[in-house]
């Protein structure tokens, strides 16, 4: 035992035996991707999620796009009307909004570290729709009642 390093330990699993002693078996998982690859054999999110389907990792990949849409469209709205005098219902759902986006980019990142390219596409496409859509100057135009700096209910994030 003291003679095995961490690589020749890799999917092995340590027992105690009933004399005290140790016994090691070996568990066939499915080790983590350390690099990125392609193919649709990664579990996103969820053990066993998306499977060995085609279709379910299209659905994974679809899912992953509307997560990170969903966080550029909640990070670039305005919920509350500029110069509301309800500041605890403001405060309140400015806190509830600002979770939901921070656990809704956490997802985002969790799926991405599966390492899978097209995850990691579909992610990043998700994004720059969603910027495009509710974050740039394309589609919005400047109102002269909202201030040029405040596009924003939610404080920029901090990652």
């Amino acid at each position: 035992m003291e003679g095995m390093n961490d690589d020749n330990m890799h999917g092995m699993m340590m027992h105690n035996t009933s004399d005290g002693g140790m016994n090691m078996t070996n568990h066939h998982k499915m080790m983590m991707h350390m690099t990125f690859f392609w193919g649709s054999d990664a579990e996103i999110l969820f053990s066993g999620w998306p499977g060995t389907r085609t279709g379910m990792y299209v659905l994974a990949l679809i899912v992953v796009f509307q997560l990170a849409f969903m966080v550029e469209g909640i990070s670039h709205s305005r919920f509350m009307k500029p110069g509301s005098t309800k500041h605890v219902t403001a405060g309140l759902v400015q806190t509830l909004l600002h979770a939901l986006r921070v656990g809704l980019a956490y997802l985002v990142m969790l799926a991405i570290m599966t390492f899978n390219g097209g995850v990691f596409l579909a992610a990043v496409a998700g994004h720059s729709l969603g910027f495009l859509l509710f974050g740039s100057r394309v589609f919005n135009k400047p109102s002269a009642t909202v201030p040029a700096a405040k596009t924003s209910d939610l404080p920029p994030m901090s990652c």
